[in-house]
C-alpha cells in the first residue's frame, strides 16, 4: 500500500492535469482519478512489484478514459416506423441441423477440439493439458479446424454469407442415420 501512495502522491497532478486536457470537465477528471486510485488500490502488494508505476499509472487510466468515452457516447433515437429486422430466413435458424453431419465429416481430430472447445465449452488451455501439448499448438490446431469446418458448411450444406459476414441461407442436409 505504501507503494501505491508513494506513487499516487508522485504522480497525481500529472494524471489530473493529463485527464481535464482529455476530458474538459474537471469533475468526470476527478472521478476518473478516483476510480484510477481504486484499482491501485485493488492490486495491493502486487502494486510494488510494479516496475514503472508512472506507466502503469497512466495506462490504467488511458483505459479508464477509453472506457469512459465508448460509455458516454450520444445515443440517437430510433424512428417509430423504423420496420423491425427480420432474418433473411427462417432456414437460418436451422443451420445447427446441418452441423452435427458436418462435423462427421471432419476427421476425428477436427471433430474432437470442435466439440470439446467450441461446443462444450471446455477451455483451450484444458484440452492442451488433457492431450498434453502447448496451449500455441492447441491453439493453431482449432483454427485449423475452424477454416475446415467453416470450408465444409460452405461446400456441402450450400452455406451463403451476406455483405456483413452473416449466414443469408443454406441447404439443409438430412442427418446421417
Amino acid at each position: 500500500m505504501k507503494c501505491l501512495i508513494r506513487a499516487w502522491l508522485r504522480h497525481e497532478c500529472e494524471l489530473r492535469g493529463w485527464l481535464i486536457s482529455r476530458l474538459g470537465n474537471r469533475a468526470d477528471a476527478e472521478d476518473l482519478l478516483q476510480d484510477l486510485f481504486e484499482k491501485g488500490m485493488l492490486q495491493g502488494e502486487r502494486f510494488c512489484l510494479i516496475d514503472n508505476p508512472r506507466a502503469w499509472l497512466f495506462r490504467v487510466a488511458r483505459n479508464r478514459l477509453t472506457d469512459h468515452y465508448r460509455l458516454s457516447r450520444d445515443q440517437v433515437e430510433l424512428p417509430e416506423d423504423m420496420p423491425a429486422y427480420e432474418q433473411e430466413s427462417d432456414a437460418v435458424d436451422n443451420l445447427s441441423e446441418c452441423l452435427p453431419r458436418v462435423l462427421l465429416e471432419l476427421s476425428a481430430d477436427d471433430r474432437e477440439v470442435i466439440t470439446l472447445c467450441d461446443l462444450d465449452g471446455m477451455s483451450q488451455q484444458h484440452f492442451a493439458n488433457l492431450k498434453d501439448i502447448s496451449l500455441p499448438a492447441v491453439k493453431s490446431r482449432i483454427q485449423r479446424a475452424r477454416r475446415r469446418l467453416r470450408r465444409t458448411l460452405e461446400t456441402n450444406c450450400k452455406v451463403l454469407l451476406n455483405d456483413n459476414g452473416n449466414v443469408c441461407c443454406f441447404v439443409p442436409r438430412p442427418p446421417l442415420q
